[in-house]
């Protein structure tokens, strides 16, 4: 059964290669030739099987099995605004960790020889300043690249909300679905966006930990400035008597000293047993998925995730999509799919080199 889908997005999300505005009537036109083929009628058109896009075939949802991948990246991720900020996140969050948590809990015994191998505690502190306020920056040049890289595509006509990190309904659908084929209770996985349900949840959290890190350690840096200005303003809102004997500006420092400590503690957590576990060493990514350093994705990694970008990517750049309609006539799958959808599954292929 065939539906036509009557929008792929044309622009590229917050981050990415712009299509070329002369292609753009073209890009239009092939809107309406992307269909999808469900060889199961129990299955959604969202999860069917086979897509069909005009002037490559009928692309089944596994190719990615099939298909030629450089480690270092086949297709356009990233932009290279997006790798140096998450650099810039990356080095400074890991200089924050060395030098605050030894500072904060220095009465353990690890402690003093994690800031010896910092020059001192004297030292230690310079160095966590000095990364927080790059840190700081760098959080800026993020939220000017979103916003100003946005208002750019809505003058232009160009932004398309499914291939950013605003979080969707289809987005639990895909939760649900990915669920159920990792249970072994679905064939293939859903087909994702650019972002998918992970990559929100991932940015969400950094959202949140930057905004509690930077909002308590401005607090941390700046004492004598707090001290002046939070009775004034946490007076309006707190009852006079409440915090005992107990200062404003003392409870409120006790207060973002355990905030900033134990963000701290569990963004490291997040960090180490979700982040790098889910991105890098997972099967197929293992030791290191290269996106963050060039700013690209695999082909495999894309099909078999971000199935609907790739789609946008095949309207979008010749080269790739010359490659998968070769791809489909060696195996023949263009042929038998047209004939009878569910007459062949990549599976029983062997791989293309």
């Amino acid at each position: 059964m065939f539906k036509i889908i009557k929008k792929i997005a044309l622009p590229w999300a917050v981050s990415g290669k712009m299509a070329d505005p002369e292609k753009e009537a073209d890009f239009e036109k092939e809107a309406d030739s992307v269909k999808e083929v469900d060889s199961d009628e129990s299955s959604s058109d969202e999860n069917g099987y086979y897509t069909y896009m005009e002037g490559v075939g009928h692309i089944p949802r596994d190719i990615y099995k099939h298909v030629e991948s450089n480690p270092l990246g086949n297709l356009p991720r990233y932009s290279v605004h997006i790798v140096i900020q998450h650099l810039i996140l990356f080095i400074t969050f890991l200089l924050l960790a060395a030098t605050g948590l030894p500072i904060y809990f220095s009465d353990l015994f690890w402690a003093p020889y994690a800031i010896s191998i910092f020059g001192g505690i004297d030292l230690a502190r310079r160095i966590h300043r000095v990364s927080a306020v790059i840190m700081m920056l760098g959080a800026v040049y993020h939220v000017a690249t979103i916003l100003g890289g946005t208002l750019w595509k809505v003058l232009r006509g160009r932004f398309d909300h499914k291939r950013t990190q605003i979080p969707r309904l289809k987005d639990l659908r895909d939760f649900y679905h990915d669920l159920r084929y990792f249970m072994g209770l679905e064939s293939y996985r859903p087909k994702m966006e650019k972002f998918m349900y992970k990559q929100k949840l991932h940015y969400m959290a950094v959202m949140y930990g930057s905004c509690v890190l930077i909002a308590a350690g401005s607090v941390l840096m700046f004492p004598d400035q707090t001290a002046v200005l939070l009775p004034s303003v946490i007076g309006n809102i707190v009852p006079e008597g409440v915090l005992g004997t107990e200062s404003y500006s003392a409870f409120f420092q006790d207060l973002v000293r355990l905030m900033h400590a134990d963000e701290a503690v569990m963004a490291l957590i997040v960090l180490a047993f979700w982040h790098w576990v889910n991105v890098h060493f997972v099967p197929g990514r293992f030791p290191m998925q290269w996106s963050f350093l060039t700013g690209k994705i695999t082909r495999e990694h894309q099909i078999e995730e971000h199935f609907l970008e790739y789609l946008n990517n095949l309207r979008e750049i010749p080269a790739e999509r010359d490659y998968m309609k070769r791809l489909l006539e060696e195996k023949g799958l263009d042929q038998l799919a047209s004939e009878d959808p569910a007459a062949v599954r990549p599976s029983e292929l062997s791989r293309i080199h």
